[in-house]
């Protein structure tokens, strides 16, 4: 905590200069990376009229006469965007209320996003391992001298990653002695382990059950499952996606399957009336990625000037 109240001296160690100067190269390579396969820059909006994601980790605000809230994630505007634009991306600040502390989540943090019209779930998980594997490649390469400060030995990626089957992951565990069933999420300490039993820096995990994803994941044939999946890398989940609904029918009746009122949703859901295509993204987390790379064992370390319930200064 002392280090953060000084954070502007702090960042004169040679530890913090180190671990700032290589998110810098993270997000200089996520830019370049998307830039040169013709993706499209979009600047997603940060106050918003209703929940992007659902459930009630909002910070709500006064808008003149109206209730505004903070946007979770960019999520309902890059794919609306995508829609005309084909592929996009964005790096955008997002807001969740969220007031337990844990040493991986803070209520502010940086998202980078893509997403990708005519694409399926495989299609861009392929995109995700490839620019991991790039990421990966251009800080072993341009920040040698920091991650020496830091004592990290960044590993390169072997593609194509595994792909693991969300049953398939919770069976691993349980077998190991974890109490976890199927249809449960994952606690950190379970990502942690899992990746120690497969024994992979990096896997997917795919075809999530649908309860646990969001009300615009595309449910599989079974009904039960959606074409979702997490990434793992280095035992955390440090990015997620799916395939989206497209069909407006089908995500009103999503919507109201999470308890949600699709009136507060009609200028998404009316997107989708006018010829959109199939499409998928994901999203990692600045932070956690930045993180994960730099070897450290907690968020605040990897944020410039981090926020949680109980700091919001520097």
């Amino acid at each position: 905590e002392t280090r953060l109240n000084w954070r502007v001296l702090d960042f004169r160690s040679e530890e913090s200069n180190a671990i700032f100067k290589i998110q810098s190269k993270i997000l200089q390579s996520f830019r370049e990376f998307f830039l040169l396969r013709h993706y499209v820059e979009i600047q997603p909006p940060v106050i918003i009229a209703s929940a992007s994601e659902g459930g009630a980790e909002l910070f709500s605000l006064k808008y003149f006469e109206k209730e505004a809230y903070l946007a979770q994630s960019p999520q309902l505007y890059k794919q609306m965007c995508a829609i005309s634009f084909e592929k996009v991306f964005t790096v955008s600040p997002i807001f969740r209320a969220e007031k337990f502390e844990q040493p991986t989540h803070l209520n502010e943090v940086r998202q980078m996003d893509i997403e990708e019209s005519f694409a399926t779930d495989a299609d861009v998980m392929k995109v995700l391992e490839e620019f991991m594997a790039h990421c990966v490649k251009v800080v072993r390469e341009s920040s040698a001298e920091e991650l020496k400060r830091l004592g990290q030995e960044l590993e390169p990626l072997s593609l194509p990653l595994r792909r693991i089957q969300y049953s398939e992951a919770v069976n691993i565990l349980r077998k190991s002695g974890e109490e976890i069933e199927q249809g449960m999420d994952f606690s950190k300490t379970q990502e942690r382990k899992l990746a120690g039993l497969v024994g992979e820096n990096a896997f997917f995990m795919v075809n999530w059950p649908l309860e646990l994803k969001a009300f615009y994941a595309m449910p599989n044939p079974d009904g039960q499952t959606c074409r979702a999946f997490d990434m793992i890398y280095n035992g955390l989940e440090v990015s997620s996606g799916t395939q989206r609904i497209h069909v407006p029918s089908l995500l009103i009746s999503q919507l109201k399957a999470k308890g949600l009122n699709p009136d507060n949703f009609k200028s998404y859901v009316d997107a989708f009336r006018y010829g959109a295509p199939y499409h998928a993204g994901w999203s990692i987390g600045l932070e956690r990625l930045t993180m994960k790379i730099t070897g450290r064992e907690n968020i605040r370390e990897a944020t410039m000037f981090p926020r949680d319930r109980n700091r919001i200064t520097p």
